[in-house]
Parts: C-alpha cells; sequence; structure tokens
C-alpha cells in the first residue's frame, strides 16, 4: 500500500462488510514482520512444543500430599490456556483479513505462538492451525522464552540463541519473543541439584514486566507515524522501516502504561491488596497477576514447599469467554478442559477487577461526588478496547428506600446501557479521512481494527505515577478528557433528584458489549465465527456486567428554602417565599411552612431576613 497515494479501488479487491462494501488493504506478510525469532526453516527448526495437559503430568496433582499445585490448574482457567480457542479473537481474525490481507498472521503470532513458530500460520486466517494449537499461550511458549538483552545472569545457552537472530528486538510489543529453539525452560528459581524431569535454567527474566510486555503492547506495522502525529499505510511489501512499535499505530498499550507509572519506577505498596504476604510492594506484573502462594510447584519427591511459588492464575478482565470455551471444546478429548478450572479462572478475573478500583463519595450540596481511584499499575480498564467498558451507576431512595431515580441504567434484558445520563471509561478507535477514503468507510469510530488509524477518545482513569509527557511519549495519553500530573481517580458529580435520601453508587465492568457482539456478527461476511462468537455471548448472559465496587452513602436533608426540593437555593425558590409572604390566597394548597424559619406560624419580614442570607450564600 505506498505512500505516494495507491488508489485501492482500482484494483477491484471488494469485500461485502456489515451492509456496506470495504476495499480490502492488500497487504503482505512483509508488512505484518516482527523482529525476534522467525518460523522454522532450513536453519532453525524448533523442538516440538509439549501441550499445557503433557506438563499436567507433574504440576497438576501432588500425588504425595494429595493437593493440587497452584500451576497446571490456575493456567487452565486462563485466558492464556484459552487465547486461541476464544470465539471473539477468532471471529475477529476473520474480519482482520477481510480488512487487510495477512493481517492474520500478527494475531496468531500472539495467541498461538507454537502454530506461528511452526509455519501453521498461513493462510492466516487460521484455517492450518491444528487440535494441539488450540494450547495457545502454553507452559513452553513462556517457559522457553529467552532475554533479547544478553545480561550476565543470562542462562547459558541464550548467547548462542541471540546470536543467531537476525532482527533482535528494540523493545517489548507485538509478540516478538526470542524463542529457545531447544526444549531448555527456565524459570525463576533454582532448581535441587537432585531434580531431572527436565532441562532448566535459572531465568531472572522470567521475573520482569519486559516478558509480559512481549504480548501486551500491541501495534500495527503497516500504519507509520507521520511528522504531523497521523498515522497512515506504509510502502507495500515492506517491514515497517523503524521497527519501532511507538512510530507504529498503538493498538493497546498496557505495558507501556505500567512503564510509565509509579510501579514501574520503585514499586508501590499496595498492602497485600493483590498478592500473599510476600507481596505487598507491587513492581511488576507477576506481582499482582501471579501472586506468591505457598506451594509445591510439582510432585517429584523431595522437591521443598515453596512460599514465594508464583500462582499462575494470570487473572484479567474477561469474564464470560472461559464458559463459551467449554461450551465448543468442552467434549474435545485433545482439548483436555475441566469445567471447574474455567470457572476457578472466571472467579479469578471477577476477584483481580474487584481489587482494581476504590470507590469514595462525598455529599456537595446538591452533588454526590463520585470518586473512582485506580488501584492497578496501568489504566482502568485496559487493553484493546474492543466492547472493554467500565461505567458508574446511581440508584437514588427515598427515606422508606422506594427507588426515586437512576444513572446509568444497564438493561440485563436487552444488554443495553443508558450511556447519555452518566460516565463510561472506555477508549474509541477509529479512522480519519484519508483512510476513510482508502477503504470506503465513514470517518469516526470504528471496530475494524487493523484499519484504525486514529484515538478519537480515551477517558480511562491513568496509574499512579501518570504524567501527561510520560504517558504522550508511549502513545498512551488521555483523549477528549484532562487528567492533571499525578493524578490517579477520577471524580463525577451526579445532581440530586428530589426526594432522595439515599445514593446507592456501583462501579461496573464489562468485558464484550453488546455493539461489539454485533459488530463481530455483522462484520464477518466469510466464514460463521462471527455468529459463533455472538451466539456464545449471547448465551451466556450477553457477557453479564461484573460489580467492582458499591456504596450506600446517606444524603443530608434538604436545606432550608428549598422550596422546589432541587438542593438549590435559587430564584425560583425566591419567587416562591414572596408568594407565602403575600398571604395564603396567592399559594393556594402549598404547605409554605417550609419558609417558617422561626417557627412563629407565620411567613413575614423576619423570615425574609432569613431566606435573603440563604439566597445570597
Amino acid at each position: 500500500m505506498a505512500a505516494v497515494g495507491l488508489v485501492l479501488c482500482g484494483l477491484g479487491i471488494r469485500t461485502a462488510i456489515g451492509g456496506g462494501n470495504i476495499t480490502q488493504v492488500p497487504s503482505t506478510l512483509e508488512d505484518f514482520f516482527v523482529e525476534g525469532s522467525q518460523p522454522s526453516d532450513e536453519q532453525v527448526f524448533y523442538d516440538f512444543f509439549l501441550t499445557g495437559s503433557d506438563c499436567a503430568i507433574c504440576h497438576e496433582l501432588q500425588q504425595f500430599q494429595g493437593d493440587p499445585t497452584l500451576i497446571y490448574k490456575p493456567w487452565m482457567g486462563s485466558m492464556m490456556a484459552q487465547s486461541a480457542r476464544d470465539p471473539v479473537f477468532r471471529a475477529a481474525l476473520t474480519i482482520s483479513n477481510q480488512d487487510a490481507a495477512f493481517s492474520g498472521d500478527l494475531c496468531i503470532r500472539c495467541h498461538t505462538p507454537r502454530a506461528w513458530l511452526d509455519n501453521r500460520s498461513t493462510p492466516t486466517d487460521g484455517s492450518a492451525l491444528v487440535d494441539e494449537d488450540r494450547d495457545g499461550v502454553n507452559c513452553h511458549v513462556c517457559h522457553r522464552m529467552v532475554d533479547p538483552i544478553l545480561k550476565p545472569t543470562s542462562p547459558e545457552p541464550d548467547q548462542s540463541i541471540l546470536e543467531f537472530i537476525d532482527f533482535l528486538p528494540q523493545q517489548p510489543g507485538n509478540a516478538n519473543f526470542v524463542m529457545d529453539p531447544v526444549d531448555r525452560r527456565r524459570g525463576p528459581f533454582v532448581l535441587p541439584e537432585f531434580f531431572q524431569g527436565h532441562t532448566w535454567y535459572e531465568s531472572p527474566y522470567h521475573q520482569t514486566s519486559e516478558l509480559c510486555g512481549t504480548c501486551h503492547d500491541v501495534s500495527n506495522p503497516v500504519l507509520e507515524l507521520q511528522p504531523d502525529g497521523t498515522y497512515r499505510p506504509g510502502a507495500n511489501d515492506l517491514a515497517h522501516p523503524t521497527g519501532n512499535k511507538y512510530e507504529m499505530f498503538p493498538e493497546q498499550r498496557t505495558y507501556s502504561e505500567w512503564l510509565m507509572s509509579e510501579f514501574a519506577a520503585g514499586g508501590v505498596d499496595m498492602e497485600g491488596r493483590f498478592g500473599g504476604p510476600l507481596n505487598t510492594v507491587m513492581r511488576t506484573c507477576q506481582d499482582c497477576h501471579m501472586p506468591d502462594v505457598e506451594s509445591l510447584g510439582c510432585f517429584i519427591p523431595g522437591i521443598p514447599l515453596r512460599p514465594d511459588l508464583p500462582s499462575h492464575e494470570l487473572a484479567g478482565g474477561n469474564t464470560w469467554v472461559q464458559l463459551a470455551v467449554y461450551d465448543l471444546y468442552g467434549d474435545s478429548p485433545s482439548d483436555n478442559l475441566d469445567m471447574d478450572y474455567l470457572l476457578a479462572g472466571r472467579d479469578a478475573s471477577v476477584e483481580m477487577l474487584q481489587r482494581a478500583c476504590s470507590l469514595d463519595l462525598e455529599q456537595a450540596s446538591h452533588q454526590v461526588r463520585v470518586r473512582i481511584t485506580n488501584e492497578t499499575g496501568h489504566k482502568l480498564p485496559t487493553g484493546y478496547p474492543e466492547g472493554r467498558r467500565m461505567w458508574i451507576n446511581v440508584r437514588y431512595f427515598d427515606a422508606e428506600m422506594d427507588a426515586v431515580a437512576e444513572r446509568g441504567f444497564y438493561d440485563p434484558l436487552t444488554r443495553e446501557l443508558n450511556a447519555d445520563d452518566t460516565k463510561v471509561y472506555r477508549a474509541d478507535h477509529g479512522i480519519d479521512q484519508h483512510m476513510a477514503d482508502l477503504v470506503g468507510l465513514p470517518v469516526g469510530k470504528s471496530f475494524h481494527l487493523v484499519l484504525n488509524n486514529k484515538v478519537f477518545f480515551d477517558n480511562r482513569i491513568p496509574p499512579r505515577g501518570f504524567t501527561n509527557e510520560g504517558f504522550a511519549s508511549v502513545q498512551a495519553e488521555p483523549v477528549g478528557v484532562i487528567y492533571e500530573d499525578g493524578q490517579f481517580w477520577d471524580d463525577t458529580l451526579y445532581d440530586l433528584p428530589p426526594g432522595a435520601a439515599f445514593a446507592h453508587v456501583r462501579i461496573y465492568y464489562q468485558t464484550t458489549s453488546r455493539e461489539y457482539a454485533e459488530f463481530l456478527a455483522d462484520a464477518n461476511v466469510t466464514d460463521d465465527r462471527g455468529m459463533t462468537a455472538y451466539d456464545q455471548w449471547d448465551k451466556w448472559g450477553g457477557s453479564e456486567p461484573v460489580l467492582m465496587a458499591s456504596q450506600l452513602l446517606p444524603l443530608d436533608g434538604f436545606p432550608d428554602g428549598d422550596f422546589d426540593g432541587n438542593r438549590m437555593i435559587n430564584s425560583a425558590d425566591f419567587a416562591a417565599f414572596a408568594g407565602c409572604a403575600a398571604g395564603p390566597l396567592s399559594m393556594p394548597n402549598v404547605d409554605c411552612g417550609v419558609f417558617d424559619f422561626n417557627e412563629d406560624g407565620y411567613v413575614d419580614l423576619a423570615d425574609a431576613a432569613v431566606m435573603s442570607r440563604i439566597f445570597g450564600d
């Protein structure tokens, strides 16, 4: 796709999507080239990657103690294990290939690295994947990863591996992993000398966030940063000219958000909010998402009980796909799924979300101030937008706890949110005029991942240590809103309706909105993956919102002189006072007692002095 202005409409490559015609971007595999290890060829061949169930032989059941380890079971319930079974991923993969030729290669590289390394990412629609590839980001993927920067503490084989890589990663992102081609596993601990289970090296790299950043910073390498700050397609059939992710369009920046936070700068004492007794100061992704627990690592006799074994829950923000995965693959022997494990993974995600924020309420005259504090090391919420959102729901009750009013109502039957009267935390990606002219879509918000080249809105709450300059440097700055340097909370004011005695505030999070689920079904015109994803979303409650925090606030009574009950003293109240002072006949069927401040039975000059002072205030 030439930067000089290739007229795509003249190529005759058109796809009907979502009721309209979209011109497919004629990109190539070379356009989506990413640094790091490359697929097997005549020079490098990757030893067979075992599946997670193979590893479970030693890392699931404690045959001598009778208790499961906290390794295989939590991993199997996580979205890391389901990254290639996820019906949302598969539907989005099809749409990406419709929109830009060969773009699915980048998706497959991250969601099932073993398939990518073994040359099964082409065709890039995933049709060449085998059953074992559904293992997603499994044990071998993480434990055979090599630190791309050679250090004195690097395992012995790493130097020869790195010397063989033509393009070493500049920074983590886009699944630019370096993989040991031989089955030599790595982890953060030194194992006993008697251990003979498999080849093992101590690897400090596995305790760093850089390892996680390999897949949790994602950019579109086809879209190049321009001098004016916009993003446009680069020359066709050529890799990105610099390979720098910060010069590509940012699809998600979870790792970079952490990198610019106080957590990365020196750690934050979270008083055990996310982990066990050893994890009070949170520094890395693992501190929150793999908190230390007391457990055995495997059931080999003599292996010591560790107080600091990282739990492999890897909990995130997905709360319904685990159910869909079992529904789609639960009967497959090769997938070896366990519903209890998947339910545990979903519950871990819910608990993670409930730890992610704090809620504080305060009445300010005629309003309630809702403050949400981000307790995570990245934006809240974070990740690729794909329908992920968080919102405030406020319900008002009278003294008898009867409902008075509601803001931010979500209908569980229609799965629709009334966003007009509340605040929704989200990011809106879309396409600008240049891209619209190329592909035939309207300018504005869009779910077409590989076509989006502009961030239209992003009000997600930044983490501790946020600075506008720092986040702008990693393409993660707020858009359409203002957060001050150092701000990791957000305040919203809600007017109090007449008759309200209590305000009940709830914070909700939803993984997949109805809007996005319908997009997957409507935009997919190649296969049935879009409808599969939508049907599963619908079957499992439409991605039922998760209650993250809740608080009930008793409200002060209406101020004296507030005749119309709007919690403000204004000209309407003063006019009503004047009417009551003129005599009962001027205000028939109205209780003027609200203006009898001295309670002498009359609304007179003495009350007028009080009303004037209140009105003045």
